[in-house]
């Protein structure tokens, strides 16, 4: 006779982070109950015009919210926690982290006007969710404080999630991984490791977070006279205080400039995760009092993001600081992928300035948070698995990923490479993708999630290559007389041409009009079909251009 436990089998539901970089999001079902890790968010790409953000589709969650026990998370980015903002209003469970990850999102949720109960969890920690899971909260080595790995026990076994990590011996403030404790659980058994991919592909290990300190240092050291400019991402809560520590030493003045940085060096103080003499804090305001040898100012836009602080420096937006020749500016941070563009574009004005700018592959001015393959294997060599899916990464990264588990001698067809929306079974006995959920992507656009669709996106994308040309018809419904036709162009070219065109479209107009038995209209779909086939056609043997065209019947 089975047991319980032979009958039943883990659900791992992926609902983001496999198959791309970012709003990363997993669910684990077994029996009568569900928990969540992680709940991210991800930039728009360049084919989302207007969108602001991108967040998991978790339609699968709320339709079986009765039995979602808690939302658990690994640490403070936003790819691990910008989705909950939107998700929260639906799904209204606890939610567990660390003190960092907790109070960065409860600003957000302030913000947001989101109500939520969120719960503080110190690094080994031990938490229950309905029967069938209790989470422990196991110490890794990240770019921001507070980073956890999750070690899940269920009746089937031990599930084990790496979270973003690395392995860094000499860390800022102690924040080392807890090895000891990975191989505890290592020894006692793990059913399935799912462990990041981010850095499958560089080889070695990855340069510890102290080391970025020492190289800033020596920077600092052989340019005593020059103002200093450092952006660098502001949840980089230890980053930032290398560098405040380092003003301190230089006698440099501290400015911080950006939003998201204020806001960040504001919640960090607040739990005592930062420190900071407020002797030297200086307001933006009072920047010109400075000498530029006095000044250390650290800014948002790490990422070439066009809104961000030094992205407005770099092109005489920012009004109240300006670049002086010879400024020193070091970008403490690699361009996350598909951001490299924006990213050299702030590299080029910073040149054109007259600036010294400092970046990755010039100084260690940035040490990456993500595990080198060393520190992958070592993950696995502790932990020693019996099933293995690999998350957070493209396609390509899983797979080679799987492949690095192969060569340590795991069995193929005990790891899987999984997509968005696939539903992994495992058991003692059992480890298959069963089916699919729905997933995806929702588009965050203003207060709108989710409005935006593939037809509302290929139309802005239409209008972002072609334009628009718009045609206003006033009809008089008693007599039939078209008393006026008004056509006017927006991204489209104008030239003296141009007007000539648009004229010519009004006389076509017109004469379709004229092919119309006005008077017995009551319905003008057709007719505009019409008028919108006939411009159309004549624009494009015109000019080869295919501008989106609008049209518009006033009944008088």
């Amino acid at each position: 006779m089975k047991t319980n436990n032979q009958r039943l089998a883990l659900r791992v539901i992926f609902l983001g982070g496999v198959g791309e970089i970012g709003k990363n999001m997993t669910a684990l079902e077994l029996g009568e109950d569900i928990m969540i890790i992680d709940c991210g968010s991800t930039f728009p790409g360049g084919d989302m015009p207007g969108v602001d953000l991108v967040i998991p589709d978790a339609n699968y969650l709320i339709e079986n919210r009765d039995k979602v026990r808690g939302i658990v998370l690994t640490h403070g980015h936003e790819d691990h926690i910008g989705g909950l903002p939107y998700i929260l209003k639906d799904l209204k469970v606890p939610v567990y982290g660390t003190q960092l990850t907790i109070a960065i999102l409860e600003a957000k949720l302030r913000e947001a006007k989101v109500q939520a109960n969120l719960n503080v969890v110190k690094p080994g920690g031990v938490v229950s969710l309905g029967k069938s899971f209790k989470v422990e909260f196991v110490n890794v080595s990240h770019s921001i404080a507070g980073s956890c790995a999750l070690s899940i026990n269920t009746p089937l076994g031990l599930i084990f999630h790496t979270g973003d990590f690395k392995v860094d011996f000499t860390p800022v403030k102690g924040n080392i991984i807890d090895l000891n404790r990975i191989a505890e659980l290592g020894n006692e058994g793990v059913l399935l490791l799912m462990c990041e991919s981010t850095n499958i592909e560089r080889a070695g290990f990855s340069l510890s977070e102290s080391a970025v300190g020492k190289s800033i240092n020596a920077i600092l050291q052989d340019n005593t006279e020059s103002r200093v400019f450092i952006t660098t991402f502001a949840s980089n809560v230890h980053r930032l205080q290398q560098l405040v520590d380092l003003a301190e030493k230089y006698k440099r003045k501290v400015v911080f400039a950006g939003r998201s940085m204020l806001n960040i060096v504001d919640v960090a103080l607040s739990i005592g995760e930062f420190r900071i003499n407020k002797d030297i804090m200086v307001d933006v305001d009072d920047i010109n009092k400075y000498a530029d040898k006095e000044l250390m100012i650290i800014t948002t836009g790490s990422q070439g993001e066009p809104m961000s602080a030094l992205s407005r420096i770099a092109n005489d937006e920012f009004g109240k600081i300006q670049l002086h020749y010879n400024d020193l500016v070091i970008i403490s941070a690699s361009p996350i992928p598909g951001n490299e563009r924006m990213v050299y574009n702030v590299i080029n004005n910073l040149y054109r300035h007259g600036a010294k700018v400092i970046y990755e592959s010039l100084a260690e001015v940035h040490a990456s948070g993500h595990a080198c393959r060393e520190e992958i294997k070592l993950m696995h060599s502790l932990l020693k698995p019996k099933f293995f899916i690999p998350v957070h990464g493209e396609h390509r990264h899983l797979k080679k990923h799987a492949d690095l588990a192969i060569s340590m001698g795991m069995r193929p067809s005990n790891i899987i490479i999984t997509d968005i929306g696939d539903v992994v079974e495992v058991s003692d006995r059992t480890f298959r993708c069963t089916e699919r959920v729905r997933s995806g992507a929702l588009l965050v656009d203003g207060l709108g999630v989710g409005e935006v669709g593939s037809l509302v996106l290929r139309d802005r994308k239409h209008l972002a290559q072609e334009g628009s040309v718009s045609t206003a018809v006033a009809i008089d419904m008693k007599s039939g007389e078209i008393l006026g036709v008004d056509i006017t162009s927006r991204g489209f070219a104008y030239t003296q041409d141009t007007d000539e065109l648009l004229n010519q479209c009004k006389e076509l107009v017109k004469n379709v009009l004229l092919g119309t038995d006005i008077k017995a209209q009551e319905d003008w779909n057709a007719v505009k079909q019409n008028i919108r086939k006939e411009v159309k056609n004549f624009i494009f043997r015109k000019t080869k251009r295919s501008p989106m065209i609008i049209i518009q019947i006033l009944e008088v």
